[in-house]
């Protein structure tokens, strides 16, 4: 297989003929061909080649070929020979979200991003953004959301993609049989699916809870706890956090703390405060727990308290967001320093939490051992990712990792995100690597789509 970039061109011809330079006839290996079958994701068309004399790779594409296989749009594009007389123009990613309709924002909060991947892919892909419904399972087409030069969305009918990239916003979403179906749908095709769900807490702690080269990374967790082992684990570890395990965004956690003479305490988020109860005994704080949320607690983990570095006397963890690049590796893209607010249970910014750089906050604890700190942390991050992606069944190119250092510069894993949020990207430093995350998803799309990256000629 031989792969370069092109400048695709329409022409007013309506034949099916396909004019290609001599330079790309050359490179594509198709000197002396008389017809060549052309590709755009699973649609093709047959028909005339014809070489012309013109310097450089150019393709001429009149509007029977363009119609016939839903050519989206001229311009720089990557072409591949996949056998004798067939080529193949792409690769064509697809980004599926979901949102209001017949608006400017039709992925809501998620617009921003989305505009900046289909801006950012535009120079490398066929790219575009869609919902479920926009899918023709009898044609196999997608009725995509292009960018537009001016920033604006236009509507373009193209065939199923090569790759999907999945940023569908909830959980309930993903759990729908339509959804369900949706994938299998994509997985008979073979078309590369990732990332495929919304992690369960629960799941990854069961997922590497046997590993040994991850599982001492993770704090003691145990899911659907009983009354006894909390109790057990209080006195042993003295706090702990009990939290959903479907949760996000630190809703629902509860810190519970035991201190011998003073009782038991719980700490939680309600509404825009926080709340901290006390109680003398554990039966108390129980019956508190069991009344929100039944008395069995199944659908909750309890996890073992870790005491983490400070900064004037609030807790930091640090988001680390992991991405496999263009050769399939697992890569830190970027790390922000969370600090909890005053009374807060978690560190997320919607709870009053704050982002520093991980610089500004390992070098107030550790000075000048900070980089030797946070370079450890990298590699453990690298580690817990590819603990994960062995044991997991679909395929994965995204993690946000919620970790803890403590005192002793121990890391520990507290949360895996399969679609992390991007709000340190927020922060004036880490705005270049907010760009880098964008372009590795690129260079991953590329990778599973098989156009592999190589530099234009």
């Amino acid at each position: 297989m031989s792969l370069t970039f092109c400048n695709v061109h329409f022409s007013q011809q309506p034949e099916k003929v396909v004019y290609i330079s001599n330079t790309l006839m050359k490179s594509l290996k198709l000197s002396g061909k008389k017809n060549i079958q052309l590709r755009l994701g699973n649609d093709t068309i047959h028909a005339a080649v014809k070489s012309i004399k013109k310097p450089g790779k150019h393709l001429f594409l009149g509007s029977a070929v363009r119609s016939g296989i839903h050519i989206p749009s001229a311009g720089g594009i990557y072409i591949r020979n996949l056998q004798e007389d067939e080529v193949q123009l792409g690769p064509l990613i697809g980004v599926l979200s979901d949102g209001p309709t017949n608006t400017s924002q039709p992925f809501s909060s998620r617009t921003g991003f989305i505009k900046q991947l289909l801006r950012e892919g535009k120079k490398k892909c066929y790219i575009f953004a869609f919902t479920p419904k926009d899918i023709n399972w009898q044609k196999d087409t997608v009725n995509g959301y292009f960018l537009g030069d001016n920033g604006n969305f236009y509507r373009k009918a193209v065939p199923l993609p090569d790759v999907v990239y999945n940023r569908l916003p909830s959980r309930k979403a993903e759990t729908s049989s339509s959804i369900n179906q949706l994938r299998e749908r994509l997985s008979r095709r073979r078309i590369p699916y990732f990332n495929w769900s919304f992690f369960n807490k629960s799941d990854i702690y069961r997922l590497l809870e046997n590993d040994n080269t991850v599982n001492l990374y993770v704090p003691e967790s145990h899911m659907s706890p009983t009354p006894e082992k909390i109790k057990e684990m209080l006195e042993r570890h003295q706090f702990l956090y009990y939290k959903p395990s479907a949760g996000s965004l630190g809703k629902g956690i509860y810190r519970l703390t035991y201190l011998p003479k003073k009782g038991y305490f719980a700490r939680y988020r309600k509404g825009s405060g926080n709340v901290l109860l006390r109680f003398s005994t554990f039966n108390s704080m129980m019956k508190m727990l069991q009344s929100r949320h039944g008395r069995t607690l199944d659908s909750y983990v309890i996890q073992q308290g870790i005491r983490l570095v400070e900064i004037d006397n609030c807790p930091i963890d640090f988001r680390f967001h992991m991405h496999k690049n263009g050769n399939n590796k697992w890569v830190v893209v970027g790390v922000g320093a969370k600090k909890a607010g005053r009374g807060s249970v978690t560190t997320h910014l919607k709870n009053g939490g704050s982002l520093l750089t991980p610089e500004q906050a390992l070098s107030r604890t550790f000075g000048s051992k900070s980089d030797e700190v946070l370079q450890n942390a990298k590699k453990i991050a690298i580690t817990l990712a590819e603990g994960i992606e062995f044991h997991h069944q679909h395929l994965l190119g995204e993690i946000g990792f919620d970790l803890g250092i403590d005192q002793d510069e121990k890391v520990w894993m507290f949360e895996a995100n399969a679609k992390p949020g991007r709000s340190i990207f927020s922060h004036p430093s880490l705005r270049s690597e907010g760009k880098a995350s964008v372009e590795h998803i690129l260079e991953h799309c590329l990778y599973l789509s098989k156009f592999r990256r190589r530099d234009s000629e």
